[in-house]
């Protein structure tokens, strides 16, 4: 037979149809029914008094979530906060141990004594380091030059001053070509009696 012949055709649905395998009339769907107890808490829901209720405890909720957060944050500074402290510090906080400078100075005047200007102010400078270190060891890092370390911001004004001093000197000595005189070396010893003795830093 042709294909789309009519004859063909019906006579192939009624052999669907008449097939008894092959379920055609489907169920009408019901919704289960819901459950009284749910219907009643829904209800209760949508009360007034519910309502209130439920920003009432999202409000209790939110309240002790920021009650940990700032529990949490209670031992930390924020940084505008370290820094105001930092710069309020005692200048005693910052100085070495008086006989230890001394020592150091006494140290120095004996390679100035020789002329060795150079030794003793990069010898001043290198103890300065360590000072700093000591007292801020996140600052002094071994990929920081002695200019990075006389330019940063966490030190107190005084003794980045003072340290700044310093390391001028020692550069003129150690990239500028020249060696240090005793002009300099009184300059030096004076920028190093400031950062380890003077107490008016602010």
């Amino acid at each position: 037979m042709p294909p789309g012949d009519p004859a063909t055709f019906a006579e192939a649905h009624r052999s669907l149809v008449a097939d008894r395998s092959i379920q055609f009339d489907l169920a009408a769907y019901t919704p289960p029914e819901v459950p009284s107890w749910f219907r009643w808490l829904i209800e209760m829901l949508t009360t007034p008094a519910a309502r209130y209720t439920l920003w009432i405890l999202l409000a209790a909720a939110a309240l002790l979530i920021l009650y940990f957060v700032a529990r949490g944050l209670a031992g930390r500074r924020w940084p505008w906060k370290q820094r105001a402290e930092e710069e309020e510090e005692d200048a005693e906080s910052w100085r070495p141990e008086e006989q230890v400078a001394r020592s150091l100075l006494r140290e120095a005047d004996t390679l100035a004594a020789e002329g060795r200007f150079d030794e003793a102010a990069h010898l001043l400078l290198f103890r300065s380091i360590e000072d700093i270190d000591l007292r801020r060891p996140r600052l002094v890092r071994p990929a920081l030059t002695s200019r990075d370390i006389a330019e940063a911001q966490e030190l107190p004004a005084g003794p980045r001053q003072a340290f700044a001093a310093i390391v001028l000197l020692v550069e003129k000595s150690l990239f500028g070509g020249r060696k240090l005189g005793a002009d300099d070396w009184r300059a030096c010893r004076a920028a190093y009696e400031e950062f380890a003795f003077a107490g008016a830093w602010g």
